[in-house]
């Protein structure tokens, strides 16, 4: 089964999904996506090239779902392990055949340019990483005046420490590049939010519509899943879990190839907005307050906004971003009523409350068999899921904890 999907829409929904992850803070890897591609532009080079550095400051920092984490981006030129989000964002990269050339410039954007020289790596993959380093660290030392209208203000002081650091941290002609290109006002000015979103508009309609088939959109999936699962020790292997259950529900209850194809891919993806969820919420070892409890009860919302905008998500997108609604509207955060939630939606809502169940969270431990199928008749009974599934959940309380659970 092919999906007419758009290669860019894709890369822009992962870019939202990783905006999430600087919860006040977004808009860090369009910023330096932009700034990436007009230093090519600049230099003449052709729309591809351009295009690839696009994608690359998108994307570079694919490897990153902790807050903590991006704190350390947004907060310090450089500290001890840094490296590690390239490694991990490489590695998401590098097995996806459209995204596999970005992986290697991933690996190496924060590599300082005096070390990166002395390694064997081709120098046009060096000079790509050594560019995504610069406007990178360009865009963090620009953080605290875009809110006030005050970057003018400090471009002299940002291009002068850009310079300071030619030869350890970047590269001569790379800094030579970026100075040049960073001359004029419209280059500043186009990473503001207003005229940003113009530029993502532009680069949207670049890259022609793909058809892409299903097992290269569970691939997809499965990296989009990766990364919030990589959030918190307690979700990981969730999103992978749920998307098990969906399938083995939607093919016991008759549901065609297709659709279990689709539902299966909606449960990879039915936690992305967890990234905007900051780490001490997901990992707290107690019940979470009200006010924790509406921070972790945007996340279905963020998904929705997320994967919306994707061609050929049409039917995905909703069966992932209602998997917290309940049959009688008592659910978050559209409160659907049951005749107004897709079959395949209250799959996924057994299958998020049975695979959460089924493993250890920083309050409490996994239920086992007897445990998981009193407390799911107890939500049945009580119409919080949809009666049908929770019976053939019931029905094989084992078949459902190995689909649950991590694979050994």
């Amino acid at each position: 089964m092919a999906i007419e999907t758009d290669l860019q829409h894709v890369i822009h929904a992962l870019s939202d999904a990783l905006d999430l992850v600087g919860i006040d803070d977004v808009g860090h890897g369009k910023r330096v996506g932009i700034m990436a591609a007009e230093c090519v532009r600049a230099q003449g080079g052709t729309p591809a090239e351009v295009q690839f550095m696009f994608d690359l400051g998108v994307l570079h920092d694919i490897g990153v779902s902790s807050t903590q984490v991006h704190r350390n981006l947004v907060r310090e030129f450089d500290w001890a392990g840094s490296q590690q989000h390239c490694v991990t964002g490489a590695a998401l990269l590098q097995d996806f055949a459209p995204f596999s050339d970005l992986a290697a410039p991933v690996r190496y954007h924060h590599s300082r340019w005096e070390r990166l020289r002395g390694q064997r790596i081709d120098p046009q993959i060096s000079r790509q990483a050594n560019l995504i380093l610069l406007v990178d660290r360009v865009d963090v030392m620009l953080a605290p005046y875009y809110a006030d209208n005050a970057m003018f203000d400090h471009l002299a002081e940002i291009r002068a420490n850009v310079q300071a650091h030619v030869g350890s941290y970047f590269a001569p002609d790379v800094v030579e590049q970026f100075l040049s290109a960073s001359e004029s006002e419209a280059f500043w000015l186009q990473l503001q939010p207003h005229a940003l979103q113009s530029y993502l508009n532009d680069m949207q309609h670049v890259r022609p519509a793909c058809p892409t088939d299903i097992n290269q959109l569970r691939q997809l999936a499965k990296i989009f899943a990766r990364i919030v699962d990589a959030k918190s020790a307690f979700t990981a292997e969730h999103s992978a879990g749920v998307a098990r259950l969906a399938r083995y529900f939607g093919e016991t209850l008759g549901i065609g190839e297709d659709h279990c194809d689709k539902l299966e891919i909606a449960g990879l993806l039915h936690d992305l907005g967890k990234l905007r969820v900051p780490d001490e919420i997901l990992d707290k070892p107690g019940r979470l307050d009200e006010h924790e409890r509406r921070i972790m009860g945007m996340h279905s919302f963020e998904t929705y906004q997320i994967l919306r905008n994707i061609r050929g998500f049409e039917e995905i997108t909703p069966w992932a971003a209602y998997h917290h609604e309940a049959p009688g509207g008592r659910g978050y955060p559209f409160h659907l009523r049951g005749e107004t939630l897709p079959l395949e939606a209250r799959i996924l809502r057994v299958a998020d409350i049975a695979q959460a169940m089924a493993q250890d969270r920083p309050y409490r431990s996994a239920l086992g068999p007897q445990d998981l199928s009193a407390f799911l008749g107890s939500l049945a009974y009580r119409g919080e899921i949809d009666a049908e599934v929770a019976r053939v959940a019931l029905s094989d309380i084992g078949a459902v904890l190995q689909a649950a659970q991590v694979p050994a």
